[in-house]
């Protein structure tokens, strides 16, 4: 074989020698991390983590782990999503275990699914670990039930913040009314009027419930309770920020009983 097609050989080696696990960390406590997730970590030759995972969580690094702040928030943007693709597949080739860490559950407005396409298509060897997702988790931290047999039996999971012509059409706001007891809206403070407006327009009552939970499952957990006639009004006047879940439906009304059951937050040993 002369020494071009021995380089070629090489080369298709070095690109098969690893593989990357998308992994969800969860929507911050890391006693919700899964046991997988936590052992990929522990043994990881590169981590490529998102911006709101926990320090707790990656306190769990390899501490000889290559770690790569990917983070993206509005705003900021550490990585650009194809450059964060790009250095996965040149990560995977040096290194046999990369973990692409990321909040709530990969497949759930994480991009893991565009992700593990990309990689797919660069023949990369490539996992998913499931994750506890934020609109699961926040709100039952709050003591709100997403169903409830006197109150809920359909859950609709919609994001509130990627634009028409992003990732896909338009949310049909008024069809989501019109068809679930309760809605949960992942990133949706920063289009909260307009989504409200939205909603109101489909004939939802003024007087429906919201709450909205921020840093949902940490420590620093908050929870703001409303109504779709005032919500808006009410994060005006308390600054209430991102990053935060929208619980909309009768199920709110929980809060003021099932708050009080809330777990405390665990640490990784």
């Amino acid at each position: 074989m002369n020494r071009s097609g021995t380089e070629e050989v090489k080369e298709a080696r070095k690109m098969s020698l690893g593989k990357v696990y998308l992994v969800g960390a969860g929507p911050g406590d890391p006693g919700l991390m899964t046991l997988k997730g936590k052992a990929l970590l522990e043994c990881a030759d590169v981590v490529i983590y998102d911006a709101l995972v926990s320090p707790q969580i990656l306190a769990a690094i390899n501490p000889q782990a290559e770690r790569i702040d990917a983070g993206k928030r509005k705003g900021r943007h550490s990585l650009m999503q194809d450059e964060t693709t790009q250095l996965m597949i040149e990560k995977a080739g040096d290194n046999a275990i990369v973990v692409r860490l990321k909040g709530g559950d990969p497949f759930i407005f994480g991009r893991g699914g565009e992700e593990m396409e990309e990689l797919v298509k660069a023949g990369v060897s490539v996992e998913v670990v499931p994750g506890v997702t934020s609109g699961i988790a926040a709100p039952a931290y709050a003591g709100i039930p997403l169903t409830h047999r006197s109150y809920s039996s359909s859950v609709t999971f919609v994001t509130g913040h990627e634009s028409a012509g992003k990732y896909r059409p338009e949310v049909n706001w008024q069809a989501i009314a019109r068809g679930s007891e309760t809605i949960v809206v992942y990133m949706g403070i920063h289009n909260l009027p307009y989504i409200i407006g939205q909603l109101t327009a489909a004939e939802l009552s003024a007087e429906t419930p919201v709450a909205l939970v921020r840093w949902g499952t940490r420590p620093e957990q908050e929870e703001l309770i409303g109504t779709l006639g005032t919500i808006v009004e009410q994060v005006e006047a308390t600054g209430f920020a991102a990053p935060a879940i929208a619980v909309i439906g009768n199920v709110v009304n929980l809060h003021s009983i099932l708050s009080g059951c809330r777990p405390v937050s665990q640490t990784v040993e």
